[in-house]
């Protein structure tokens, strides 16, 4: 072995010029885990070819708010392109349920809880989809599918336009850049008003949205649309609405058409120099003129189609995805940023060429009947069953052991799979977002965005014997969801688990139920309360005990005092701030029990009097004592220590203290006075606010056992729209009547220590 890698290492520098990507030298030094540096600058851009072979992809996700419709509005895609036999509704009465809800718990409670993949063909298209939850508590699915994403769907309510969740996503597509068109569904539904959701979101989201498409009637008249740049209407028909039939516009319809094409072809001119010309000469314009512009500014993400129908009643489903055929991105249309690590990770842009080096990025984990399953975007160059790929994160070189395209729950096996393809890998061990490579070089695709915890709960399974099982959930749902966060608070003993809102807890805690057979109970966490003094205090205490032989003494004489405020923050998992001072002098007590002593003061500032919280911020100062020859010890000191100590503690006025929280809310200006009005029920103290556009940004200091529940709190007071981020700030004295309250169930409970919560 050692032999071998010397000659390679002799050919490597005296043939160097001779080595060529997949090239034998290559292939020998991966072999042997050697990484060659491919510099950024030797990458091939996208071949002729290969962007044609591309430009018949599309990778899309449809998002939405809570009950828009996108799981029916898939459900119809699938049918339409053959993917499925029959549709079957969310929550439907047959009790099988829409295809990509396959969970147990997605078809009971009628909403989508994981993004879900599939692909289909549409004519001469490959489109590889994603639907993703509409619930916020979900929020990291649609994240993450909207990173490894081209393009997307928005869909929007006829009824409740946009909405709550509409604003994530928005902020999330942004975020991402991702090019989408909207479809507003449900125009059946009595109160359908398109033209309102258009205004809504050219108002709230700033979208330059116009309409593509008009609707033949509204609500229970609702037949069918009419296409504004071919001038045509649209009807369908059939049991499913499976056969479009192309008709003349109906008179009712020709005034109302013009009008909004010419709408559509003004906001066009806003944004596209070709359009501007020929609306400034007033000049007609083209289909294929008008087709190309809505294409070219969907694309700059200057621009938004929007198509109309109801996914429902099986209409308009076909033409919107003519549209993301016409007006999304291919893989090569998009710019793909990657680091280079042995260039200070600058970012560049990596070409989408299947005969690039392999590129590709693990966005969303399973835990499925075969091991872990490992959703794969690909990037850049190819990848086969049985190939060795290596993980960025940790070097490691792994196997592939077995490639499949999803199709929701179900599995196609495939042999090899390349850039622009959206796949899933079995037996790799990995976390949510490595990049993986093919060894040839060293980049990593840039990170997904995970939102911080809101809402924590204590957890405890109500069998000893569940334990194993209940760590096993935990550890795979944390792998699972970087929002599912688990936590051990040691001063109170309790497992913590943290998370996006109820539901999304509540989720968790049933899936451990029903599929690890763990019972538990939940409840509030304990808030970490502690204890301080303010003032000093002596102790002289004498612990003497005679039973027969060699008893027991000690004697210590000194002071505990608060420390100075030194204004540095302690944290709450950190170590606390408890200084020993020796001021012995003279032999009075040996060295020897010298560090019995001070464990023995350390100990006793573990339990306070006032609640058995630790105790901070406090000094002792040792100044005296006593031993005797034959029975002082250890053991003896250091229960002198304690006893002294809460002689002392006593008399030094203790106090209780809280966690203070940083929270910052962003939350629409229209709900200010609320909000703060509602922070100042919760004992919070406004520190700032500003306005950012539309929002207001509040930044305040707030107990946090007032913040238990606030993330509900918050959605319920600005209909869904408020956002909040909390970090630890500092302990502060808590109120006189929660002192009351905190030390008469510490009394209670017979003086345990953590028994005190409010």
């Amino acid at each position: 072995m050692r032999r071998g890698l010397s000659i390679l290492s002799r050919a490597v520098l005296l043939s160097s010029s001779t080595i060529s990507k997949g090239g034998i030298y290559e292939c020998l030094l991966f072999k042997y885990g050697i990484f060659i540096n491919q510099n950024v600058s030797t990458l091939t851009d996208v071949s002729p070819a290969e962007r044609e072979q591309l430009s018949h992809t599309r990778n899309i996700g449809i998002s939405a708010h809570i009950d828009s419709g996108k799981t029916t509005l898939t459900e119809r895609i699938l049918f339409y392109t053959g993917k499925i036999r029959d549709i079957h509704e969310v929550k439907g009465k047959d009790g099988v349920g829409a295809k990509m809800d396959s969970m147990e718990l997605e078809r009971e409670k009628g909403i989508t809880i994981q993004s879900a993949a599939t692909y289909c063909r549409w004519k001469d298209k490959q489109i590889n989809i994603i639907d993703t939850p509409g619930h916020v508590d979900f929020t990291i699915e649609v994240e993450r599918a909207l990173r490894v994403l081209d393009g997307a769907i928005m869909v929007l309510c006829g009824v409740g336009g946009v909405q709550s969740q509409s604003i994530t996503v928005d902020r999330q597509m942004k975020r991402y850049d991702v090019p989408r068109v909207v479809f507003i569904n449900k125009l059946d539904r009595m109160g359908a008003n398109p033209w309102r959701v258009i205004n809504m979101a050219r108002d709230k989201l700033r979208l330059n949205a116009a309409a593509v498409q008009i609707p033949m009637g509204l609500e229970e008249h609702h037949a069918g649309v009419v296409d504004l740049i071919d001038r045509k209407a649209y009807i369908f028909e059939g049991p499913k609405g499976e056969t479009v039939t192309a008709i003349e516009v109906p008179t009712d319809f020709k005034a109302d058409m013009e009008a909004r094409r010419k709408e559509l072809v003004e906001r066009l001119s806003e944004v596209d120099d070709e359009i501007a010309d020929l609306f400034l000469s007033e000049a007609e314009v083209p289909p294929d003129v008008l087709h190309a512009a809505v294409r070219r500014a969907t694309l700059a993400l200057k621009f938004q189609p929007v198509f109309m129908g109801s996914a429902f009643k099986n209409k308009g489903v076909q033409l919107l995805l003519d549209g993301v055929s016409r007006y999304l991105p291919s893989p090569t249309d998009v710019s793909n940023r990657a680091l280079a690590l042995d260039e200070n990770e600058a970012s560049f842009q990596l070409p989408c060429s299947p005969s690039g080096p392999f590129v590709g990025l693990a966005f969303k984990l399973e835990e499925g009947r075969y091991g872990q399953l490992t959703y794969l975007r690909i990037y850049s160059g190819r990848v086969k069953k049985g190939d060795y790929i290596i993980n960025m994160s940790n070097g490691k070189k792994v196997r592939v052991p077995r490639l499949v395209r999803m199709h929701s729950d179900e599995m196609e096996d495939i042999n090899a799979a390349s850039a622009g393809d959206i796949v899933a890998i079995f037996g790799v061990d990995c976390a949510s977002g490595d990049t993986f490579t093919d060894g040839t070089q060293r980049f990593a695709m840039t990170s997904i965005r995970v939102p911080e915890p809101v809402m924590s709960l204590a957890l405890i399974p109500k069998a000893p014997e569940q334990m194993g099982n209940f760590m096993k959930a935990l550890t795979r749902f944390q792998k699972e969801d970087p929002t599912f966060r688990v936590s051990s608070n040691s001063e109170t003993g309790e497992i913590i688990i943290s998370g996006m809102g109820e539901l999304h807890l509540e989720i968790y805690v049933e899936r451990m139920r029903r599929e690890y057979n763990v019972e538990c109970e939940v409840g509030k966490p304990k808030v970490s309360f502690r204890e301080t003094i303010r003032q000093r205090a002596e102790f002289n205490y004498t612990h003497k005990k005679q039973s027969g032989g060699s008893g027991q003494f000690g004697r210590v004489i000194g002071y505990i005092e608060p420390l100075p405020d030194t204004g540095e923050q302690v944290s709450t998992e950190g170590p606390r701030r408890f200084e020993f001072d020796n001021a012995l002098q003279g032999n009075d007590i040996p060295p020897e029990f010298h560090p019995a002593i001070e464990k023995g003061f350390a100990e006793a500032a573990n339990s306070g009097a006032l609640i058995g919280a630790p105790v901070e911020n406090v000094r002792v100062v040792l100044q005296d004592g006593a031993s005797h020859p034959v029975d002082s010890n250890e053991l003896a000191f250091r229960v002198a220590a304690i006893q002294g100590f809460r002689q002392a503690y006593q008399n030094a006025s203790p106090i209780i203290l809280e966690p203070i929280m940083k929270v910052e809310v962003t939350i629409p200006s229209e709900y200010q006075g609320t909000i703060m009005g509602d922070l100042n029920r919760r004992k919070g103290i406004i520190m700032d606010s500003t306005t950012s556009g539309d929002d207001c940004i509040i930044q305040c200091e707030v107990p946090l056992n007032s913040m238990f529940g606030y993330s509900s709190v918050l959605r319920s007071n600005t209909q869904g729209k408020g956002e909040y981020s909390m970090a630890y700030s500092h302990h502060s004295p808590v109120t006189r009547d929660l002192e009351e309250e905190l030390t008469t169930a510490f009394s209670k409970s017979g003086g345990r220590a953590g028994s005190a919560s409010a």
